[in-house]
């Protein structure tokens, strides 16, 4: 395994301010069986930051990027941008947020590509013309302008994954949280989506299992097991810590 060393200081796990594009505080999560699944985690992104969440299968990864979306109640306060999220404004504040989940096909639903991604524009309220500009602008961002009228069903599942993070580019949002990115992609594909997610300049929090991709794309990692954060800090310190890794079972052996 290759990974790319990053020396940058390690910052505190709390800062107070608007320059922190995302502030979570003792976010919790339970199920209704009362199983839980995070348990007081504190975070903080900075804004054009890429974060990588890592941990084993079951950790809450998934489960904490769904609730940044919204789109599962927890308990805790999350800031963006200094401004807490709550029901008076979450409409508002989740359009500042896009997410790709980890199965594309949750993502592509319409009959042909360019409705998928027209889809959030649309419910935002915005103009046909604005709708078509940021249609284009997503396809383009992702080299698929050429598969607008394609049935999703109809692209490679490389295609699809590029797709899906059309959609949520189509949003324009501040806050890009990916789940798993690299999953089941070729290497040919997933060097080529490493070296484009490079280029977004949104901030970004990726969940994944994939240490190089963490390592390529992110200045710092946060490790979580069993719903609570365990190391947060540089990503080549972290990634340098091999019984971490390993306690973790992110390693093997």
């Amino acid at each position: 395994m290759s990974m790319t060393e990053n020396r940058s200081p390690q910052p505190p796990l709390i800062r107070r301010g608007n320059s922190a594009a995302l502030r979570i505080v003792k976010l919790t999560f339970i199920y209704p069986d009362d199983t839980s699944a995070l348990e007081g985690i504190n975070l903080v992104v900075q804004a054009g930051e890429s974060l990588a969440l890592i941990g084993p299968n079951g950790a809450g990864k998934s489960t904490l990027l769904l609730c940044l979306a919204g789109l599962l109640p927890y308990e805790g306060e999350i800031y963006i941008q200094g401004e807490l999220l709550g029901k008076s404004n979450a409409r508002i504040m989740r359009r500042r947020i896009g997410v790709v989940f980890q199965d594309p096909d949750d993502q592509l639903f319409m009959p042909v590509l360019e409705e998928d991604v027209a889809f959030g524009p649309i419910n935002l309220g915005l103009d046909k013309p604005e709708v078509e500009r940021r249609v284009q602008a997503a396809l383009g961002h992702v080299n698929l302008l050429d598969k607008r009228s394609r049935p999703p069903h109809h692209l490679s599942y490389g295609e699809k994954r590029r797709a899906a993070i059309a959609t949520a580019l189509a949003l324009e949002p501040e806050i890009l949280l990916l789940d798993e990115p690299t999953s089941n992609l070729d290497p040919a594909t997933r060097g080529e989506l490493i070296r484009y997610l490079q280029t977004l300049p949104a901030t970004k929090i990726v969940a994944t299992h994939d240490l190089d991709l963490a390592a390529a794309l992110c200045s710092r990692c946060a490790v979580i097991s069993a719903g609570r954060l365990v190391r947060e800090g540089d990503t080549g310190e972290v990634l340098d810590d091999q019984e971490l890794l390993k306690v973790n079972r992110l390693l093997g052996g």
